[in-house]
């Protein structure tokens, strides 16, 4: 059978350890070992929050309900199959009965296959205990899978027999009897037990339906597969009374009858689901029909160059929305977030679509390069954390807004959509996080990095595959697709392109940077048991060429950050158990991690950005065209001077009056801009620049601006005569002053773009009469940190946490459970007054002992030991000189009792010191703290 197969068999070996099986989940819990407990607190780290005290307590608090239906959320479709087939078997089944449940009577080798994997998923998560003869469905869960008329079973069955006739007379139970050809009974309990024989027996089941109407089979085969009740009318047809006279169908209300579930287990040939899927679905390449006539893959260099391509528009429309808000952005409305007129304000300035814009918005805000400013008129602005990642080689910008996104509970896909109160929900808003966002993008990326490189995935598929992974959290067997799961798959394939982690709809080399130095391990459900996925049947593997990074560097970079790079076998993709893919996903998110993941990405993106450019091609209609990506200074320089006129592979800038007149504003002199062009010009300035420069020049400054409310002045009287004679000039309600002075009602901002409409080029000047340079002023917000992830549930714990954790745990189980001697007896001694805290102990029943005395011993309910102060010192006394432990009770400062095993080191002024074997550490406690002490019966130690 090989290896896995040998591994599966022994998924499911019966527990215990030779002795009684045991009666309850902590039992079992107690047989577990500590790399099991760890793995159960690794898979749901709700129940560590906080540490429970004991096994008893960590077994009560996986049984409620909160607990047991996020564990349920967390199964792949078919252990949540498993799941429901126990919750509609008898209590306890056995493996072959849950066996039978899945493959019918025709049996299916590949869910016996699957099957012991899915068991074993179930009890290493605590939702099921017991031995293989004995298997146990936790109770909450049972309730929660189990069917009722409130809440259907995805199965489809419905109750058994016995709950179906519970409220019965028992002379109708007899007519159904002598009806179906059984002998009489005597009570209800016989009775309802030999219909049930009837039912589950299939010889004769098959010939009591051999004698049943055309009509009544019909009307069986609608109800097989569920739901399992249908409407009747009092006067029932003779079919459906056939079928109610022998018990096939019972009355469920009085217009109400259900199919029993014996009877429809049978008419399934044993299924309890019709369509059982051990393995999960796989990801098919896309059709060429849906790629337009073309083939689904490309070559992985040409998905790594259209990928790059898109990673250098991302950058430059982020830098493009930070200049537009350069200046202080929109303002935040009351309740937080973008006003839809400022989202398509930006939206207009970025030329895209408004959710587009809302997805670079929010991915700006995500990375902590916008912010609020926290002013009294709240608005955003770019952070000095732009500055900062201004700075930064592209390569790496790219893989700091990448990781971002990767890990962000954002989603840009909800904004202008409502809430379930009706309210929009507004980019930037607080309402849009999503906890299974990072999950669901991360498990986008993996299932991509399955393909062979260069073939985009078929997206139905990949739905499908999301929905088996998380039967509970996405569409369920309706199969909707408009569930939240289902809209983040779809936001995060058109959000990947748009961003440059996929180029044609395929996973880069940088996209699969971000996973891993080695990507596409199938990570998370059953699919992966028998490595039926993708890559193992195809016998992809990842090939290096020129193009392509090794991983060599950042792997270097995962070293420096304290983590171990991961690779494939040679093999392909081994089995890995949800937990672990869990667990997996969380580590993949930390600090470190992100870190890493950006430095690999960067390293494999570089190659395919091209180099900045320190020059530009000037033509002689006033244009210059860029044939790439410029030098920060010569890109800032044209973004004054010019006007961009178009975008793509190469820039158009158009310079104009006013672009031109814009940059003596910011204080160029026209010498400036003549010897800045020369030197980064191609090709030689064109004589209609130079010209269109040194006019606006002359004419920049003859005329000057300044605060009165405001002023003109100007040298020469027959400008400001033709101002003055102008009809645009009279929304300025301008006065003369004097020969060579106008005043304006207007201020001097609305003055000069008034004067600049009329054709002028005034400058504004101080109260010194000095010109302003006016240079686009940068607004930032205060040192801001980018937003933290909402997560979805606790977070998985470390290795350090989980260890110390199971120490504890069962520090406080032995604490609860180590076997004390017997208890002596009850002889009342008289404490003397002098003696502290133990007038009033109570004795073994709970009461004050009369005349002050106390019991000498532990109480046969397991209750805090009593003793006397002397008592309890003579006895850590010679527990110190023995070097054995004892069990005592304390009570703390804060008036909290607590039981713990310590072994005495010390007593002395009062205090004994001790090793606490519940705390797992040397402690000193005050003995006037101590309730009571008894020993053990066997040390501990």
């Amino acid at each position: 059978m090989g290896t896995r197969g040998k591994a599966e068999q022994e998924a499911h070996v019966p527990e215990g350890t030779g002795g009684t099986p045991p009666r309850t989940l902590a039992e079992a819990l107690r047989t577990q070992s500590d790399s099991s407990l760890a793995a159960l607190l690794r898979a749901r780290p709700d129940l560590l929050t906080p540490v429970p005290s004991d096994l008893s307590q960590l077994a009560t608090r996986a049984g409620t309900r909160a607990s047991v239906v996020r564990a349920l959320e967390r199964l792949d479709r078919f252990t949540l199959q498993a799941a429901e087939a126990l919750a509609v078997a008898p209590e306890p089944a056995p493996y072959g009965t849950l066996r039978a449940l899945l493959t019918g009577d025709e049996g299916d080798p590949r869910i016996e296959e699957a099957l012991p994997v899915a068991v074993r998923t179930l009890r290493d998560r605590a939702l099921i205990w017991g031995g293989d003869d004995r298997l146990r469905l936790v109770r909450t869960a049972r309730e929660l899978l189990a069917p009722s008329p409130a809440h259907p079973s995805p199965t489809g069955l419905g109750p058994t027999v016995a709950e179906a006739t519970s409220g019965m007379s028992p002379g109708r139970l007899q007519e159904i009897l002598a009806a179906a050809g059984l002998p009489s009974t005597h009570d209800p309990v016989s009775a309802v037990a030999a219909l049930t024989g009837l039912f589950t027996d299939r010889t004769r089941m098959a010939a009591l339906l051999d004698t049943a109407p055309m009509e009544a089979l019909s009307v069986l085969d609608r109800l097989v597969w569920g739901p399992p009740y249908g409407e009747v009318t009092s006067t029932p047809t003779p079919p459906v009374q056939w079928l109610r006279d022998r018990g096939l169908l019972l009355p469920a209300t009085t217009r109400t009858v259900v199919l029993p579930r014996e009877a429809a287990l049978h008419l399934r040939a044993g299924r309890a689901h019709r369509t059982p899927e051990p393995f999960a679905p796989d990801v098919a390449p896309r059709a060429p029909e849906a790629a337009g006539g073309a083939h689904a893959g490309a070559r992985p260099q040409v998905v790594d160059s259209a990928a790059a391509a898109q990673a250098y528009t991302a950058l430059a429309t982020i830098e493009e929305l930070a200049k537009d808000w350069n200046e202080g952005g929109p303002n935040v409305l009351r309740a937080g977030g973008l006003s839809v007129r400022d989202l398509k304000r930006t939206a207009s300035a970025l030329g895209v679509s408004e959710p587009v814009a809302a997805f670079w918005v929010e991915l700006a805000y995500t990375a902590g390069l916008l912010a609020t400013d926290g002013e009294a008129d709240e608005r955003y602005a770019p952070t000095p954390s732009y500055d900062e990642w201004q700075e930064l080689p592209s390569p790496e910008r790219w893989g700091r807004i990448a990781t971002a996104w990767l890990a962000s509970t954002r989603t840009p896909g909800l904004a202008g959509s409502q809430d379930s109160k009706g309210r929009t929900l507004a980019a930037l808003g607080p309402d849009l996080d999503r906890g299974a966002a990072p999950e669901v993008r991360r498990r986008i990326l993996e299932l991509l990095a399955t393909l062979p490189e260069g073939i985009a995935p078929d997206p139905e598929s990949l739905l499908a595959r999301l929905r088996w992974e998380r039967p509970l959290r996405g569409a369920s067997a309706t199969g909707r697709a408009d569930d939240l799961r289902s809209r983040l798959a779809a936001w995060t394939l058109n959000e990947a392109e748009m961003l440059g982690v996929t180029g044609r709809g395929a996973l880069s080399t940088h996209g699969r940077a971000l996973l891993g130095p080695v990507a596409g391990t199938e990570s998370g459900g059953s699919g992966s048991r028998t490595g039926a996925g993708n890559t193992t049947r195809t016998g992809t593997t990842r090939t290096t060429g020129s193009t392509h990074t090794t991983g060599t560097e950042s792997d270097a970079a995962l070293a420096a950050a304290g983590l171990a790079p991961t690779a494939l076998s040679p093999a392909g993709p081994g089995p890995a158990s949800p937990s672990t893919a869990a667990f997996s996903t969380t580590a993949a998110f930390s600090p470190a991690a992100l870190s890493a993941a950006g430095l690999r990405a960067a390293v494999a993106l570089a190659p395919h950005l091209p180099e900045p450019l320190d020059h530009v091609l000037l033509q002689a209609d006033l244009t210059a065209v860029a044939p790439g990506p410029l030098l920060r200074p010569l890109a800032e320089l044209l973004s004054v001077a010019a006007d961009v006129e178009s975008k793509g592979g190469a820039t158009v800038y158009r310079f104009t009056p006013g672009s031109v007149r814009r940059a003596l504003d910011a204080g160029r002199s026209a010498s400036d801009l003549h010897d800045f062009l020369k030197a980064h010009s191609r090709t030689p300035v064109p004589q209609p620049l130079a010209y269109l420069i040194d006019d606006v020049a002359r004419k920049h400054g003859h005329l000057r601006v300044g605060s009165a409310s405001a002023y003109v002045r100007c040298d020469d009287e027959a400008v400001l005569d033709e101002i003055l004679a102008d009809k645009r000039s009279q929304s300025l309600r301008l006065r003369r002053l004097a020969p060579t002075v106008l005043s304006a009602h207007a201020d001097p901002a609305a003055l000069l773009d008034g004067l600049r409409t009329m054709g002028f080029a005034p400058a504004a000047e101080s109260a010194e009469g000095d010109v302003m340079i006016t240079r686009a002023h940068a607004h930032r917000t205060p040192p801001r940190a980018a937003p933290a992830p909402v997560p979805d549930g606790p977070p998985v714990p470390d290795a350090t946490l989980l260890g110390a954790a199971v120490r504890a745990i069962r520090a406080g189980d032995r604490a609860a459970t180590v076997a004390r001697k017997p208890a002596q007896a009850q002889v009342p001694e008289q404490v003397p007054p002098s003696v502290p805290a133990a007038h009033d102990a109570p004795s073994a029943n709970g009461a004050p002992s009369p005349d002050g005395a106390s019991m000498v011993a532990l109480s046969p309910d397991g209750r805090l030991p009593r003793t006397t102060s002397a008592e309890t010192l003579a006895t850590v006394q010679a527990a110190a000189m023995t070097g054995s432990a004892v069990w005592i009770g304390y009570v703390n400062a804060d008036g909290a009792a607590s039981q713990r095993v310590i072994a005495p080191v010390r007593v002395e002024g009062g205090y004994v010191t001790a090793y606490d074997h519940t705390a797992d550490e040397v402690r000193t406690y005050p003995l006037h703290r101590i309730t009571g002490v008894a020993e053990l019966a066997d040390d501990p130690a």
